[in-house]
């Protein structure tokens, strides 16, 4: 490791990890600043009868009027001989709401203190659960990735118009079959929307002449969903639980837009539990971020020795092409290490 790759963080958009090779040189090093959020963070180790991890944001204008307010699972893994895992030992959630109304402002308001003595080269991995505000109002402190993710909107009483529409079914002339019931529509704003639609409407195929189109693939809820995207009146909630399912229609009814906020949502909480569903939405839809930011979590962050019996499931059902990708990269990060 070169001397400034000693202090490099590595990132994606809610994990941190600093991989460091060898600290008997020294009793305190401090890592390059990193952002994740709105802020930069630091994140320091000093040896003294114990290890002392902190983890805090950089000083800055930010920082002082808008400190943030961070729920985390932090974990230091030692790499010599058997993977070996030491947690923070507060439980995380309770952690999370012990610290609610506590800004993090300075390197003295998150500090672990590690007994067990390490030796070799370890890595501090640091998983970003929320990062908060306060807010301006004085209420009920708000996620920024909330914030991020519902506020670029049209303008509301448009919006409002259409959404009454179709919630109303104000005029409604084509009939939408799900797989387990319909939903009236409009011609007009499904074409405007989709140059598929816009291409069954204006030839004389059986969707024209019926005034119904089939979606088999979708249920009644996946579909509501579906439509109030396109109308402009979706809740973040019924985003959040529908996302693979608009994605499937947002590629097969050519919707750019609604493909993009998809991959862009899937981005921001890979997890252990969804990572190897996303990478084979990602090789499936041809999403290159997201194939990218899967493949950087399992291998780069070795969250791959963490699913191994979902990983060997993987192997045996998954796209031939894409695991080949998978040992390739893995292949590669062994030799860099």
């Amino acid at each position: 490791m070169t001397d400034s790759s000693a202090y490099r963080v590595q990132t994606t958009s809610r994990l941190a990890q600093w991989r460091i090779d060898n600290l008997a040189s020294c009793t305190y090093r401090k890592s390059d600043p990193f952002k994740i959020g709105k802020w930069n963070w630091h994140l320091s180790i000093e040896k003294n009868r114990a290890l002392y991890v902190k983890l805090y944001p950089e000083i800055s204008n930010l920082t002082r009027e808008n400190p943030p307010i961070a729920s985390f699972i932090i974990r230091v893994v030692c790499s010599v001989g058997d993977r070996k895992t030491l947690t923070h030992p507060v439980n995380v959630s309770n952690f999370a709401a012990e610290i609610t109304d506590k800004q993090i402002k300075s390197n003295d308001d998150f500090v672990w203190a590690i007994e067990v003595p390490l030796t070799g080269k370890f890595i501090i991995d640091v998983e970003f659960l929320d990062l908060k505000t306060a807010s301006p109002g004085g209420g009920e402190p708000c996620s920024i990735w909330t914030e991020e993710s519902t506020g670029r909107r049209s303008n509301a009483t448009a919006l409002a118009s259409l959404g009454r529409m179709l919630a109303e079914s104000i005029h409604t002339d084509i009939t939408i079959n799900a797989s387990d019931g319909s939903i009236g529509a409009h011609r007009s704003v499904l074409a405007a929307r989709s140059p598929v639609f816009r291409s069954m409407f204006a030839h004389n195929l059986k969707e024209k002449e019926l005034s119904m189109i089939n979606i088999s693939d979708m249920t009644m809820e996946a579909c509501q969903a579906f439509l109030n995207y396109i109308y402009g009146n979706i809740e973040r909630e019924e985003f959040l639980a529908h996302r693979l399912s608009l994605l499937r229609a947002a590629d097969k009814y050519d919707i750019a837009d609604l493909k993009e906020a998809c991959h862009d949502s899937l981005l921001e909480d890979i997890d252990t539990k969804n990572v190897l569903d996303r990478l084979q939405s990602a090789s499936l839809y041809q999403l290159p971020k997201l194939k990218t930011s899967c493949m950087r979590y399992l291998v780069k962050f070795g969250k791959i020795f963490d699913i191994r019996d979902d990983f060997n499931a993987f192997m045996q059902s998954g796209d031939r092409d894409l695991i080949a990708e998978v040992f390739h990269e893995v292949l590669n990060a062994w030799k860099g290490f």
